[in-house]
């Protein structure tokens, strides 16, 4: 499991990133933690009774929406790319 999920965020971060030796940008962190948030959401739906992960997924879902509060306010344009490019509402 842990091999499908490095696999994953190389191809996240690859996607996402500004330059070829950026890991670590608002771009990357945003879509590492909506791709994140997309699979607790799945195991939630199962798993309904699981609260210490439905924590886990607020706090997600919160430093996603200050990484896009930030983002928005340095460079518009960059935040509109970005939300189109990741199918976010906003």
């Amino acid at each position: 499991m842990a091999n499908t999920q490095t696999v994953n965020r190389k191809s996240i971060v690859a996607d996402n990133q500004r330059h070829g030796e950026d890991t670590g940008s608002v771009e990357v962190q945003v879509a590492i933690l909506t791709a994140r948030i997309t699979h607790l959401t799945e195991h939630l739906k199962t798993h309904k009774k699981d609260h210490s992960s439905r924590r886990g997924l607020l706090k997600m879902v919160g430093k996603r929406g200050s990484l896009l509060k930030y983002i928005a306010k340095a460079d518009n344009d960059r935040y509109r790319t970005l939300i189109k490019k990741l199918g976010l509402r906003k």
